[in-house]
């Protein structure tokens, strides 16, 4: 079953429990979605601005590369092939 499929069956299950509800009922239900939704909008706002910002260092781009490759460190063992041979 696709999920918009079983979106689409879940929705109507829960119109056929919701259409006995009076209207206050409904409409207060209405209003819960509605914040639910725009504070469900609000932190995925928040968290995708959050991924991006301001490098809050004052070096330049050049110190820093020199920095990242000078910390790098090795540890290859190169083999001899003409011992193995």
């Amino acid at each position: 079953m696709k999920t918009a499929d079983f979106n689409n069956r879940l929705i109507d299950g829960y119109l056929e429990l919701l259409k006995n509800l009076d209207p206050k009922s409904k409409l207060d239900l209405i209003s819960k979605l509605t914040k639910s939704i725009k504070s469900d909008l609000k932190f995925k706002s928040k968290t995708f601005e959050k991924a991006f910002g301001a490098w809050d260092k004052s070096e330049d781009a050049e110190k820093i590369t020199k920095e990242i490759r000078d910390s790098r460190s090795f540890n290859r063992k190169i083999e001899d092939l003409q011992a193995i041979i």
